[in-house]
């Protein structure tokens, strides 16, 4: 989880280094190889499968489908995608899959309740190096420095608005004068800060409340505010909300109305306290170019008509159209992010669902959202902080692709695996001894 929310961080730093290219694909490998060596750890260990259930039938569904796409030729399928898109994509629709199968087995061994520990400590790390970040660290520190250069020449993805730095990086109030910082913190991206953040909260918030998960909560709260993403925090109180109704308690509810009522009006005032930035003479004749040819956009962040908020139905709306002309599918690769990095037509993006209907068909996406009513149906009844968690990610890939964020990916599809696999309330079953 540590390494995980680190990653993004520590790949620019090493481009920064010089190690670049090959080497560097070798460097970033370093997670999926610790997950491998860990589902091969345990089931050495535990040295049995775990009861397979309806979710477990799902995910092997959605596995197999994954794969037939990925084996199927893109011009059987009218696909662009290379050959690097197709094994970037296969990483990336299986590696909640590889991560849910850990927790099924981990199961055995370990208590999911430890996990949430991990996740609640590590996201307060995030949010104390984003807070520091945005008080103490110029925007034009991280232009010069190799973050970048990682995006554009390692990741191969072209950022024009901000100097070569992702552009919601910063809250564009209108105001050339006034842009405002976004905590971004270790992830690199407000938004995935912000995701790791809500999951982290849903479980201290199901904790008894002690000194320390109040200050870790407005702690918490505190980096969520400034990541400034409203569809986390509308996220955050879908999934408070579904904490107090399984545990029927009103707690969450309360505080889940309350987070709402707060955001508002910070999101509201944010452009006269938040962290005020400049643009660079460049930047802005880009944004002015862009504001021309997308007429009509509001910066009230409540409108209908917000750029960022329109984009993301736009996007989504898009999406489902593609995937209802074309319900076979492009095969793996040309979607989202991926298909952008390798240069090929971008069918459809953002959207979880969208990505996997354009990559996968309708086949491998209603695959993956049975797998998730299932798993989130057990959760809700053996671990509520997880079900919570859990459905909260599930409402978040409407409009972002969460099993892109490999801190999600891992630290989400482990903790259902795990608390699928353990009776609530009581330790898990010990690993058989070795016979002598």
């Amino acid at each position: 989880m540590v390494g995980l929310a680190l990653h993004n961080t520590a790949m620019a730093q090493l481009w920064e280094l010089g190690v670049r290219g090959g080497l560097l694909d070798v460097f970033a490998a370093w997670k999926e190889v610790l997950l491998l060596v860990a589902l091969v750890a345990i089931a050495w260990h535990v040295r049995r499968l775990p009861a397979v259930t309806a979710a477990d039938a799902f995910a092997v569904a959605y596995t197999v489908i994954v794969l037939a796409y990925w084996l199927a030729p893109q011009s059987l399928l009218d696909g662009d995608a290379t050959a690097r898109g197709e094994l970037l994509a296969l990483r990336h629709h299986l590696l909640p899959v590889a991560a849910y199968a850990l927790g099924r087995m981990l199961a055995e061994v370990w208590r999911s309740e430890r996990l949430g520990l991990v996740i609640a400590l590590t996201a307060g790390g995030v949010a104390v190096i984003g807070l520091a970040d945005l008080a103490f660290v110029s925007l034009q520190a991280w232009r010069e420095s190799g973050v970048p250069g990682w995006f554009r020449e390692q990741l191969g993805l072209e950022y024009e608005g901000l100097t070569g730095l992702p552009e919601n990086w910063v809250y564009n109030t209108g105001d050339e004068l006034n842009p405002i910082r976004r905590l971004v913190s270790t992830f690199l991206s407000p938004l995935a800060s912000a995701y790791a953040l809500v999951v982290a909260l849903i479980y201290v918030v199901s904790r008894p409340s002690r000194w320390w998960t109040v200050v870790l909560a407005f702690l918490l709260f505190a980096g969520l505010l400034y990541a400034h993403t409203r569809a986390a925090i509308g996220a955050l109180a879908v999934g408070l909300v579904v904490l107090a109704a399984v545990e029927r308690r009103a707690g969450p509810a309360v505080l889940a109305f309350g987070a709402v009522a707060i955001s508002a009006a910070f999101f509201l005032a944010y452009p006269s306290i938040g962290p005020s930035t400049t643009y660079t003479q460049e930047e802005l004749e880009f944004l002015r170019q862009n504001a021309e040819s997308e007429p009509g956009s509001s910066t009230d962040p409540f409108s209908p008509s917000e750029s960022s908020l329109a984009s993301h139905w736009r996007n989504l709306r898009d999406g489902v159209e593609v995937m209802l002309e074309h319900p076979q599918g492009y095969g793996l690769g040309n979607a989202g992010v991926i298909a952008k990095r390798t240069g090929v037509e971008i069918k459809a993006g953002e959207s979880t669902y969208v990505e996997l209907g354009v990559d996968s068909g309708i086949a491998g996406l209603a695959a993956f959202v049975l797998w998730s009513v299932f798993v989130l149906l057990g959760l809700l009844r053996k671990e509520p902080w997880v079900g919570a968690a859990f459905a909260a990610v599930l409402l978040l890939g409407l409009q972002t692709d969460v099993i892109g964020v490999h801190w999600l990916a891992v630290a989400v599809w482990a903790a259902a695996g795990m608390a699928l696999g353990t009776k609530r309330g009581e330790p898990p079953p010990k690993a058989q001894p070795e016979p002598s």
